[in-house]
């Protein structure tokens, strides 16, 4: 395959990545050259791949578990948000593949143990998680896709019996200090975002019921553990970069334009940090979108159940002339 070839189908692959990324709110510079700089980062990446005349590879952290606020999802286990999230993965890799034959693969890199203890999810909740995710993979043939756990690492496979020794093991071997890291967030607009936006997680997952204590003592505690979280991230983002060196790196949450993490959108939503585990699928006049389940409710959303487990909402709004 000549260069010129070689640079079209590359620029082709990054177009269908850059229809679905996730940018920041209120993001100051335009589209365009917030493309043009991503693609300075991103084609080599790609191009290295086709140059080799191999499949390219990406790596996505994602699909850790569900949130444990029943305001925001309806279960613990993935429903027809993850559903369609994993078909929208598999289908990326198809088009892939219509015009480039080795076509691609993402690997599903679960960081549900990353930082269990920090969302407060037990790892039995996790690992039910993960065991179903694996099983929807299957019932949807989602070929292009695989999963990448903790217990996975070699060196740490010995360990799955202690998941706190494991999340020790990857903080000793791959993390920053958490003084270090906050430094770091504190020196430009997008490291404050993700701050605020992981708290907001944080804070919002630990809004349960029977909760008697002050929202400030919420909203101190949730700041105490985002730094934790996004240390663990980070850390497994580390491992992850060592393990698959060549991988285009994926990403659940926004990314800087000259990140090597690109930041895309499994499904339509409004709000560019939410995720299938922190909301629900609405089927909105006939279109499935992602919200939180008190916004489904609001909108008088009717709960539909697939083999007696709750799936989605199916909301119909008046239509607009």
């Amino acid at each position: 395959m000549d260069s010129t070839q070689t640079e079209k189908i590359a620029l082709k692959i990054l177009h269908e990545l850059l229809q679905y990324r996730r940018r920041f709110p209120g993001a100051e510079t335009s589209m365009t050259e917030e493309e043009q700089r991503v693609t300075q980062v991103q084609l080599p990446r790609i191009r290295a791949f086709i140059e080799n005349g191999q499949r390219i590879e990406f790596v996505l952290p994602a699909f850790p578990t569900k949130s444990p606020n029943a305001n925001k999802v309806i279960g613990a286990v993935p429903d027809m948000a993850e559903r369609l999230s994993l078909i929208f993965l598999n289908s990326l890799c198809q088009r892939i593949q219509l015009y480039y034959a080795p076509g691609a693969h993402i690997v599903i890199c679960s960081d549900g143990h990353v930082f269990g203890d920090l969302i407060r999810v037990s790892d039995e909740a996790i690992n039910h998680y993960q065991r179903e995710i694996e099983n929807l993979l299957h019932e949807v043939g989602a070929t292009h896709l695989s999963v990448f756990n903790l217990g996975d690492v070699e060196g740490l496979a010995e360990h799955t019996g202690d998941y706190d020794l494991l999340r020790q093991l990857l903080v000793d071997g791959y993390a920053e200090p958490e003084e270090a890291i906050k430094q770091q967030l504190m020196q430009d607009e997008q490291g404050l975002m993700l701050y605020r936006a992981i708290t907001r997680f944080l804070y919002e997952d630990s809004q349960l019921p029977g909760y008697s204590g002050s929202n400030a003592a919420l909203q101190k505690d949730a700041k105490q553990r985002a730094c934790g979280v996004i240390q663990r991230s980070w850390a497994w983002g580390n491992l992850l970069a060592q393990h698959f060196p060549a991988a285009i790196r994926l990403s659940i949450h926004p990314q800087p334009v000259d990140s090597l993490k690109m930041g895309i959108h499994m499904m339509p939503t409004k709000d560019d940090w939410l995720t299938p585990w922190h909301g629900v699928a609405a089927k909105v006049n006939g279109q499935f979108v992602l919200m939180k389940r008190k916004d489904a409710q609001q909108m008088a959303g009717e709960l539909v159940e697939i083999r007696g487990e709750p799936s989605h909402y199916l909301i119909e709004q008046p239509q607009v002339a």
